[in-house]
C-alpha cells in the first residue's frame, strides 16, 4: 500500500459520506494512474438514476475511461470503500485495472476474497492485485450508520 492509496481512500470515504447524505448506500471509489494521481472518482447513485449498475466502482471506471480516453486502464488502481461485488469485479477485470484497494470486507456479496475471489481467479485471463481492509473501520462506520438510520 502506498501513501497515494491512503489519500485516495480518504477521498473515497468523503464520496461515501456524500452518497449517504442523499440516501444512497455509502460507497465511494477513486481511480489512480500509475503515478498515484487521482484521474477519476465516483459514488453510488442507483437511487438517483434508477440505474442498477450505478455502483461507485462502475461510476469511477466510466469517468476514468473518459478521462484517459480508453477503456483499458492497465496500470491504474481502483480504491473503494467496500469490497467490490460480482458485477463490479467483472467491470474491474474488463477495464484491466491492475490493483484494487478496498476498505470494508463484504461477507454477503464480496467478490475480492469474502464470498468469491473473482479478481484473483487464475482461471480468468486477467487478474488484479487486491489489498483489503484499508481504513476498514471508517468504511464500516459509514455503512453501519446508514443502515441503522433506515431500521
Amino acid at each position: 500500500m502506498t501513501a497515494a492509496d491512503l489519500i485516495a481512500m480518504r477521498r473515497a470515504l468523503e464520496l461515501a459520506a456524500e452518497a449517504a447524505a442523499v440516501s444512497e448506500i455509502p460507497v465511494g471509489a477513486v481511480v489512480l494512474d500509475a503515478e498515484g494521481r487521482i484521474v477519476a472518482d465516483g459514488r453510488n447513485n442507483r437511487e438517483a438514476t434508477g440505474d442498477p449498475t450505478g455502483h461507485a466502482e462502475v461510476e469511477a471506471l466510466r469517468a476514468a475511461a473518459a478521462s484517459v480516453g480508453s477503456w483499458n486502464l492497465e496500470g491504474h488502481t481502483l480504491v473503494v470503500t467496500l469490497e467490490p461485488c460480482l458485477m463490479c469485479a467483472g467491470a474491474i477485470l474488463q477495464a484491466r485495472i491492475t490493483r484494487v484497494v478496498f476498505g470494508a470486507w463484504d461477507d454477503k456479496a464480496g467478490a475480492a476474497g469474502s464470498m468469491y475471489d473473482v479478481l484473483r481467479d487464475r482461471r480468468l485471463p486477467y487478474r488484479a492485485e487486491v489489498i483489503g481492509g484499508v481504513e476498514a473501520d471508517a468504511a464500516k462506520a459509514l455503512l453501519r450508520g446508514f443502515f441503522e438510520q433506515r431500521r
